[in-house]
């Protein structure tokens, strides 16, 4: 398994097929199968499959992959907002693979380019509508700067009363702060996880144990902490083509 992590997205691969129980993650989510099918199944509905896949913020789904894979994910206020999934075709996924600089049939290698496998995403998703500047300060903070920063500090900084904070944060990303401020937490978590003990991670991330990790793990991605750790883990190092 592979990890990478940037401020564009954050991406896990796995040299064979996976598949994952049901889920909702508070992000996008892109499904890059290489040489097989993407199958996304949402309760009471029928099976979609395609070499790529798209899965919008906040989906409940469950997840496969028949053949060694990318996921990429990325924020949810990043891509513009979508009812279900996007389906992407061979040539789409070929391309995005090129971009990420992991187009072998066995999947990446230690270097990955995150900021272009972003921009062609975008190319393929589109542009979101800006964010309120207020609501984009917050995220910020929240997610980069200082997860554990009280809300009434944070809508302090804005000028803004904490209510009203957390009501245009619903309205501009349709996600709670809560839950984003978890998912920012599982992103550190998971980067963390290829150098030390799920404990450790869960720890460094700001999560209350590694229980507390690993529940946000199931509810979010669909899958433990151990079972990102299995068989070894190796942290992927941004590509410099300077």
């Amino acid at each position: 398994m592979v990890f990478a992590a940037g401020t564009e997205a954050t991406m896990f691969a796995e040299s064979r097929p996976f598949r994952v129980s049901e889920h909702r993650l508070p992000a996008w989510k892109a499904v890059l199968s290489i040489g097989g099918h993407a199958e996304l199944l949402q309760p009471g509905l029928r099976m979609v499959a395609a070499p790529g896949l798209i899965v919008p913020p906040q989906l409940a789904h469950v997840c496969a992959a028949t053949s060694p894979y990318i996921a990429l994910f990325v924020d949810s206020w990043l891509l513009p907002s979508c009812p279900g999934p996007i389906r992407l075709d061979a040539g789409e996924v070929r391309r995005l693979l090129a971009a990420l600089g992991t187009a072998g049939p066995d999947g990446p290698g230690t270097q990955v380019d995150l900021a272009a496998g972003f921009t062609e995403l975008r190319a393929v998703a589109g542009r979101p509508t800006p964010l309120d500047p207020r609501v984009a300060h917050a995220l910020y903070v929240c997610m980069l700067r200082d997860s554990d920063m009280p809300l009434a500090s944070i809508a302090e900084e804005v000028g803004l009363s904490a209510p009203r904070l957390r009501t245009l944060v619903r309205q501009d990303v349709g996600i709670t702060l809560t839950r984003l401020r978890r998912w920012g937490r599982l992103r550190t978590a998971v980067a963390d996880l290829p150098a030390g003990a799920a404990a450790v991670a869960a720890a460094t991330a700001g999560f209350a144990d590694q229980a507390h990790l690993t529940r946000t793990a199931r509810d979010f991605i669909g899958r433990t902490p151990a079972s990102l750790r299995r068989d070894g883990a190796t942290l992927a190092a941004p590509r410099d083509d300077s």
